[in-house]
This record gives C-alpha cells, sequence and structure tokens, in this order.
C-alpha cells in the first residue's frame, strides 16, 4: 500500500494538468482525476508488475476522458432550466405535415389517369410541358388544361373542398 502511494501521489499534479487541458474544464478535470485514482486505487493489483505505473495511469486517465467527452457529446450541453430559452424546450409537431403528405397522395390518386399523369410528369418529375407532351403523345395544350384541371382538383382536395371537386358545375340559366 505504502509503494502504492509513494508511486501515485507525485503523478497527481500532471494528472491534473493533463485533465484540465483535455476537457478544458477545471472542476470536470478534478472530478477526472479523482475517477482515475478510485480505479487506478481499486485495480492496483492488475497492473504489470514490470510496467511504468506512469504510463498505466495516465492510460487509465486518457480513458476516462476520451469516455467523458463522448458522454458530453451524447448528450448535449447542460442548460439549467431556469436559463434555458423556451423555444428550445419544444418542437414543432410533425404529424401535421405527415397528414397533409397523406392526404395530398390520396387527392393524387383519386385524380382520373390523365390528370394524374400529367401532374406526375411536370409537377413532380420536372418534365416541360413540350416533354411531356412527347412522353403522352398529346398536344402541349391539352398537356396545360390536363395539369390546370389536375392542380386545382388537388387543391381543393387538400383545402377540404374535396365534395366540391367531384360534384358537377352545373350554372343555371334563365
Amino acid at each position: 500500500m505504502n509503494d502504492m502511494v509513494l508511486l501515485i501521489e507525485p503523478l497527481i499534479p500532471a494528472m491534473r494538468r493533463y485533465a484540465c487541458a483535455f476537457l478544458r474544464d477545471r472542476s470536470a478535470a478534478d472530478d477526472l482525476v479523482q475517477d482515475c485514482l478510485e480505479r487506478a486505487i481499486g485495480r492496483w493489483h492488475q497492473r504489470r508488475a514490470d510496467g511504468n505505473p506512469r504510463t498505466w495511469i495516465f492510460t487509465i486517465l486518457h480513458n476516462l476522458a476520451v469516455n467523458h467527452v463522448n458522454q458530453a457529446r451524447r448528450r448535449g450541453k447542460f442548460v439549467p432550466l431556469e436559463d434555458a430559452d423556451e423555444a428550445a424546450l419544444s418542437q414543432p409537431a410533425s404529424q401535421d405535415g405527415a397528414l397533409r403528405h397523406r392526404d395530398l397522395l390520396k387527392a393524387l390518386a383519386d385524380l382520373p389517369e390523365d390528370q394524374r399523369s400529367t401532374v406526375l410528369l411536370v409537377s413532380v418529375e420536372g418534365l416541360s410541358y413540350a416533354e411531356a407532351a412527347s412522353v403522352l403523345d398529346i398536344p402541349i395544350g391539352t398537356i396545360m388544361s390536363r395539369l390546370a384541371r389536375g392542380r386545382e382538383r388537388l387543391r381543393r382536395a387538400v383545402e377540404g373542398e374535396a365534395d366540391a371537386a367531384r360534384a358537377p358545375n352545373i350554372r343555371r340559366i334563365k
């Protein structure tokens, strides 16, 4: 026990310097040195008798420091609750966007085949009107009208006017 104290005690100032330089926080460094000393004393019997105790202890210290840094990175920066910004404590709900996306996909699936293919080619795939007309083998004017009708139906379906989009547009003439 006495030889252990004689070998470890002179290393403590160097351990503190290394821990302070590594962590850049004096109190965290002191805690780290204490953890290292506890581990070294508790496992003194595991060290090689012919090995250098300085190297062995600094290896323990370094490994503990790396673990401490990795753990702090995973946990994130500590901010007391009183000092925390309210915006940082909350985040917007993601359900609304997912529901809108689901509704849009359903509305897209409900479009007639000709309008759906036109909307997909032009709006989703980014084809020009001429390219879409070539793919579908129809005139550009037809592409433009199908696209306008398809987009209008999608807009109504997403805004909740789905029944109005399905109902025929009947005018009364007196």
